[in-house]
């Protein structure tokens, strides 16, 4: 058989190689703890199923729906964003429902991506923001992502010939996986320079509703210039544990939008009616449950740092995001502490490699684990380091 060359230039999907490696061990009779996706183990809010359980009997679901989505979706969605980020939208011009931030991240790459076009992916990062783009004919220029610089980009490091091409960024703040958050004035100047390059910017928000400390994360889309050069991906999936539902939108500049709409009908048939109706059940009845869960994660956030200073690990809390980003101890490669750490303890995270060349030194934690079970992980990760700290050499 014969098939599309497109898959043998990118790699199998990194997450999914880790939780079938976890199945492996623990098949084995291990008791594993996953620290590697992002998957909550908290319902999703009662409100939400609830409300999803009378629309499912509602025949008026049971057909077709429009990709546009129903008009109660994208006015709970807009009047969302008008409270929660100060950014006022048009239902009927600048928002359209996505299943899953996944999903719009990749066809935003086919809306905006052509062979010899050139995306500009920022690295570590999630794995879609450079998979997306090869799928969609393109190249990718990587945005390395490193401490010094706050884990924010250099835009002036990028060469000349790059920006010639290139057509698309990708931003993501709160940052997977470093936990890193931007300002207004970061967005500002993101703007700025794709206007100057007539660059289209996708701005994955998938993490804004996860902070703490009294952070609150700003819209891109609140920028002085980012309506005139942009988009922003926001899912439900995160703050309010629905990441099995798949509901999320795109919002942000019209003529951009009406390409994704144009897109849309081309390679899915829209979200559920059922689904929607449970989304404005999230967005109004459910609207604080996220200040729930942050004040959970920040209660693991804590617990988790304490453990690993203990051990000797230079852990800095972050601001949002339910991930810790954690130097990996002198000696050794993410990969190698990674693989140490699962064989010797049965605790899944994933090394820093994994999200590019920029996340070498570091290995991700989750804290989407009950308490007790990551104050487990916690205690078995201690210590194997305190056993297996190498005397020198890169521990492979």
């Amino acid at each position: 058989m014969r098939f599309a060359d497109r898959l043998d230039r990118i790699p199998p999907f990194f997450f999914t190689e880790l939780r079938l490696k976890a199945e492996r061990k623990r098949a084995t009779g291990v008791d594993v703890i996953a620290l590697g996706t992002a998957d909550p183990d908290v319902p999703t809010p009662e409100a939400v199923v609830e409300a999803m359980r009378r629309a499912v009997a509602d025949p008026v679901h049971h057909r077709y729906p429009h990709t546009r989505g129903m008009a109660a979706f994208r006015e709970a969605a807009c009047a969302f964003m008008g409270e929660r980020f100060g950014v006022d939208l048009d239902p009927d011009t600048e928002i359209v429902p996505a299943l899953g931030g996944k999903d719009a991240v990749h066809h935003m790459a086919l809306t905006c991506l052509g062979p010899g076009d050139v995306c500009l992916s920022p690295e570590p990062g999630y794995p879609v923001y450079t998979s997306a783009p090869v799928i969609a004919g393109a190249e990718v220029a990587y945005l390395p992502l490193v401490a010094a610089n706050g884990f924010l980009p250099d835009f002036d490091a990028i060469p000349k010939d790059v920006l010639g091409r290139a057509n698309l960024l990708y931003l993501n703040y709160p940052n997977n996986p470093t936990g890193a958050v931007a300002d207004l004035g970061f967005f500002e100047r993101a703007a700025a320079f794709a206007r100057r390059h007539d660059i289209i910017v996708v701005h994955d928000s998938s993490y804004s509703e996860i902070a703490f400390d009294g952070h609150r994360p700003p819209s891109f889309l609140a920028a002085p210039g980012a309506r005139e050069v942009g988009v922003e991906v926001f899912s439900l999936s995160k703050g309010w544990n629905m990441t099995g539902w798949r509901a999320g939108w795109v919002a942000g500049n019209a003529e951009i939008m009406a390409r994704y709409a144009h897109l849309k009908p081309n390679v899915d048939t829209g979200m559920f009616g059922a689904l929607q109706t449970a989304c404005v059940a999230a967005l109004t009845e459910a609207v604080d449950f996220p200040r729930q869960m942050s004040a959970l994660y920040r209660k693991r956030r804590d617990l988790m740092i304490e453990a690993l200073r203990a051990a000797g690990l230079d852990a800095v809390p972050p601001k949002a995001t339910p991930f810790l980003w954690v130097p990996v101890p002198e000696g050794f490669t993410s990969s190698g502490l990674s693989d140490l750490i699962l064989e010797r303890t049965g605790v899944v995270m994933p090394p820093g490699i994994a999200f590019g060349a920029s996340g070498e030194g570091f290995v991700r934690i989750s804290l989407t684990v009950p308490d007790d079970r990551l104050a487990e992980a916690a205690r078995r990760i201690a210590e194997t380091l305190d056993l297996a700290a190498p005397a020198g050499g890169a521990v492979a």
